[in-house]
């Protein structure tokens, strides 16, 4: 693993992450997310601020290129999708019900949909990512 990989992998992926995520939560299910709020009035933006997406997705890439690129092996894309799908999983599990327990923003049906959600969302991401490193080579 060295730089241009984790480069080259952080922006692909964060470039993957906005367009799925947005696909998934703002297309796809965004029915579901608003059906589930909890009794929080006001928590929500009437438009959400794209440059902290922005900001949410390079770091989130950057943390699912170093999962995949840190494994030993060539990057596969079902090595990424699995990789990013844990990573996602783990990460929104443990965002979720932490969230579900301090604030009313969301109920709990929300907290147990939205990290298996997380794991095709990740894992598209880190199937990206993954099939983006396995053409670039090494530094000697």
């Amino acid at each position: 693993m060295d730089t241009k990989q984790i480069v080259i992998g952080t922006i692909v992926g964060s470039v993957t992450l906005y367009i799925v995520g947005y696909l998934i939560f703002d297309v796809a299910v965004a029915d579901f997310y608003a059906a589930n709020r909890g009794p929080a009035t006001g928590a929500f933006r009437d438009a959400p601020l794209q440059w902290a997406a922005v900001l949410s997705n390079v770091s989130y890439a950057a943390l699912v290129t170093l999962g995949v690129a840190s494994r030993a092996g060539a990057p596969t894309i079902v090595r990424g999708i699995v990789t990013g799908g844990v990573i996602g999983f783990l990460l929104w599990f443990c965002a979720d019900f932490y969230l579900y327990g301090y604030f009313n923003t969301y109920n709990l049906t929300v907290a147990s949909v939205d990290p298996l959600l997380e794991f095709v969302h990740a894992g598209i991401g880190g199937a990206v990512i993954a099939a983006v490193l396995a053409r670039i080579p090494k530094a000697a």
